[in-house]
């Protein structure tokens, strides 16, 4: 299983904090493509951490059994 969490304007627009999806053996990547379009977020800027992890480019990173993947809305400094 992969874990999905959102937060944010994410969390706003899937209506829900997080959700489960059955382990695929596909890209970060893909993964986020299938959101965007799932959830209509192509309009949305977001980062995307795997395990507490900010991932810097999504391209090439693989998923595994068992991620965490976070969804997370710009951050504001102060």
């Amino acid at each position: 299983m992969i874990l999905l969490k959102y937060f944010g304007n994410i969390a706003e627009k899937t209506k829900s904090n997080e959700e489960e999806i059955p382990y695929l053996d596909i890209s970060l990547k893909q993964l986020i493509d299938e959101l965007e379009q799932k959830y209509n977020l192509d309009k949305q800027s977001f980062s995307v951490a795997i395990n507490q992890k900010i991932v810097q480019n999504i391209q090439n990173q693989k998923l595994k059994d068992n991620d965490i993947v976070a969804l997370l809305p710009p951050f504001a400094g102060g």
